[in-house]
């Protein structure tokens, strides 16, 4: 139970203040998104594109389900929150953490969403991809930081103090 387990939006910074805060904490790093490209031989979007959503969704839950680390950061992907079986392992895990972004700076930070391999379930928009996954985020985390308009170093500094205080008995 001694890892911090990130969650939200593609492009939130769980890959990015991941590896950082797993440094300043000195904790491991894990990737999740890597894992499956490496296990597949494909990028997100090649995966999701070939066998469509649903399959993604089950190939993201089932390595999710299997993970198995100690004193780590893990990043998942965006869309780790679609697996139940998934979100219940993680939380026999560690702490998952939601790491919230207003809408404004998800858009200017994410691009094309199809490009970069987003689980659209049907949404056409970042406003609905976004309002369909937040209910989720909150659901599942055990800490929510808002990293709006923070750079690197505040924002992990913000993980890492709400991390240490949630801690504290």
């Amino acid at each position: 139970m001694d890892n911090i387990i990130l969650i939200g939006m593609p492009a939130a910074g769980k890959s990015t203040f991941g590896v950082l805060l797993a440094k300043s904490m000195l904790y491991d790093f894990v990737d999740c998104d890597l894992l499956i490209q490496t296990k597949y031989g494909a990028s997100l979007a090649d995966l999701i594109e070939e066998r469509g959503e649903d399959t993604f969704v089950k190939l993201e839950n089932d390595l999710l389900s299997t993970l198995d680390y100690s004193h780590t950061v893990i990043a998942t992907g965006g869309s780790a929150i679609y697996g139940e079986g998934a979100m219940a392992h993680l939380a026999t895990l560690g702490t998952i953490v939601y790491l919230k972004l207003d809408l404004a700076e998800l858009k200017r930070r994410i691009g094309n969403l199809q490009t970069r391999g987003v689980i659209m379930h049907g949404n056409t928009t970042m406003e609905e991809v976004n309002a369909e996954r937040c209910a989720l985020y909150e659901k599942f985390a055990h800490i929510t930081v808002d990293l709006t308009g923070l750079d690197a170093e505040a924002a992990v500094a913000a993980l890492r103090n709400a991390i240490l205080a949630k801690e504290k008995p």
